[in-house]
C-alpha cells in the first residue's frame, strides 16, 4: 500500500500478521517497496513463491504511490504467476477506523477522506458492514459538508483528510478518528476476497484514480 503519505506492505497466514515494514517518507516510496519485499520474506523465512496471492491497494490516493504499489504488485503476479487482489484505498482506511471503534458507536456511517490538496478531498460513505453507501468521489469541503447527513446519524470521519474538516465543522454528531490504516488493514479485506476467490484481471487492472491527472506543459 504506497496510496497515501504512509506506505506499508506485510505478509499474512490466514488473518495471522507475520511481519510488516512501513515508510512515512512519501518521496521514498518508490525506492521502499521492493527492498522492504525482500527483507521481509527473509525475515519471515518464505520464498516468494510460496506466496497465494498479493494484494495491492488499488486507490484513490496519490498518482505515482499508486503507480509505484500497481506496477510492484503486477510485476510480482506475473513473475510468479499468483493472482492479484485490490481493494479501495478508501475502504481500507475505513475498516482501520472500524476496527479502533470497536463499536463504540454501532450504527456509525464511516466516512474515509483522503486528502487531495487544498480544501479538495477523495471520500466515500461505508456502513459498519463496510458496505458502500456512497461511491468513492472528488468532494470540495466547506462548513456545510455533511450537515444533512449528520442531522440524524453519527459519522466517524477518519484518513488523512479528516483534519481538513475537523477545523471547519463542529457537530454532536461528527467523530474524528486519529487512527493511521496500514497493509495489515488491506490485508484483512484482501483474505475475505481471496477466500471468495475475488481476483483482478491482471491484464487489465489500472489504479483507481478517480480523477484524471492534469499536468502543467514544461515552458519552452
Amino acid at each position: 500500500d504506497t496510496a497515501t503519505e504512509f506506505a506499508s506492505i506485510c505478509l499474512t497466514k490466514g488473518e495471522t500478521i507475520l511481519g510488516m515494514r512501513s515508510c512515512q517518507d512519501q518521496k521514498k516510496h518508490g525506492a521502499f517497496v521492493q527492498p522492504a519485499i525482500q527483507e521481509l520474506m527473509q525475515e519471515t523465512g518464505f520464498t516468494l513463491s510460496q506466496l497465494d496471492a498479493i494484494s495491492v491497494s488499488e486507490g484513490p490516493g496519490s498518482y505515482t504511490g499508486l503507480r509505484v504499489a500497481m506496477a510492484s504488485a503486477k510485476g510480482l503476479c506475473y513473475a510468479l504467476d499468483k493472482p492479484l487482489i485490490t481493494v479501495n484505498t478508501l475502504k481500507i482506511i475505513a475498516h482501520a477506523a472500524l476496527e479502533q471503534e470497536d463499536q463504540s458507536h454501532p450504527n456509525a456511517i464511516y466516512c474515509p477522506l483522503i486528502d487531495a490538496r487544498r480544501m479538495e478531498v477523495f471520500m466515500a460513505l461505508y456502513t459498519p458492514a463496510l458496505e458502500p453507501i456512497l461511491a468513492p468521489e472528488a468532494r470540495i469541503l466547506d462548513q456545510e459538508s455533511f450537515r444533512d447527513l449528520l442531522a440524524n446519524q453519527v459519522v466517524i470521519f477518519t484518513g488523512s483528510g479528516a483534519p481538513k474538516l475537523q477545523a471547519i465543522l463542529v457537530h454532536p454528531n461528527a467523530v474524528f478518528s486519529q487512527v493511521q490504516h496500514n497493509a495489515s488493514h488491506l490485508a484483512k479485506l484482501a483474505f475475505q476476497a481471496f477466500m471468495n476467490q475475488k481476483f483482478a484481471n491482471l491484464a487489465y487492472v489500472e489504479p483507481f484514480y478517480l480523477k484524471a491527472f492534469y499536468s502543467v506543459p514544461a515552458k519552452k
